[in-house]
């Protein structure tokens, strides 16, 4: 969606000054924040933002469920075209994933269901579509443990950012299709696609999510490079107080051997 393209400035193509700080408190872990800010207006378009922040939230952090839902309730109600309906849809998808994958409850036909109502609700060409094909992948990948539908998946959403100059959603593909080149062992590929993941996330200044973006490029590279990427990793990790929680397991190395 046009909200997520920003520059690394944290400018927007409209240059409207909310919509900025919308973006620098997002790219922080301030979601509270950032929708609390967009309060100020009203539209199908926002309250679909403003539940699209709370949801990533709960992603992140595991944390703010029944404020989502009813952000989402919201933006269900007030949508009014095929537009703002499959957005809707596409962050019910969003959050009944979430729900899953963080082990909250399992809404997986809910978040299955909710994508194919966006799906037919947007437009081939909408700018909504590639974070639908995205999320979309998420499903295949990590609750239908689908590799091959996955990365078609991504790879729609990824010529889809490209068309739509969306380079946020560009570092998720990015980093998703390396993800899958990691697992069959072609590391060549899985290092090209975490680096272009990162540099993209560093160069729109989105701190919350580049510590993610260290630490997968450290899977995919040798020692010592490895060790001093993790360390970047850890210390954005503790900067921003333990967000995103999920990457906790990831950072804290294995107890030794007794």
């Amino acid at each position: 969606m046009a909200h997520t393209a920003m520059s690394g400035t944290g400018t927007n193509a409209q240059n409207d000054p909310l919509q900025t700080a919308v973006w620098r408190l997002r790219s922080r872990g301030c979601w509270t924040d950032a929708a609390a800010l967009l309060a100020t207006r009203e539209g199908a378009d926002v309250a679909v933002q403003r539940t699209s922040l709370l949801i990533e939230r709960c992603l992140f952090t595991g944390e703010g469920w029944d404020e989502a839902e009813d952000s989402l309730r919201t933006a269900e109600a007030v949508a009014d075209d095929d537009d703002a309906r499959g957005a809707a849809a596409c962050e019910r998808g969003q959050l009944a994933y979430a729900a899953t994958v963080l082990g909250v409850r399992d809404r997986a036909d809910e978040a299955r269901t909710a994508l194919g109502r966006a799906a037919a609700l947007l437009a081939p060409g909408s700018s909504g579509r590639p974070l639908l094909d995205f999320r979309r992948g998420l499903i295949a990948e990590h609750i239908a443990d689908s590799p091959q539908a996955a990365r078609a998946a991504y790879r729609r959403a990824h010529a889809g950012a490209t068309a739509h100059d969306d380079p946020l959603l560009l570092s998720f593909t990015w980093r998703h299709l390396a993800g899958l080149a990691l697992r069959e062992d072609e590391l060549a590929d899985a290092r090209h696609g975490f680096a272009e993941s990162l540099r993209l996330r560093e160069e729109l200044g989105f701190l919350v999510g580049t510590a993610p973006a260290l630490a997968a490029l450290a899977d995919a590279e040798p020692e010592p490079e490895a060790s001093r990427l993790r360390a970047e990793a850890t210390r954005l990790f503790r900067l921003l107080g333990g967000v995103p929680s999920w990457l906790a397991a990831q950072l804290t190395p294995p107890a030794p051997a007794a």
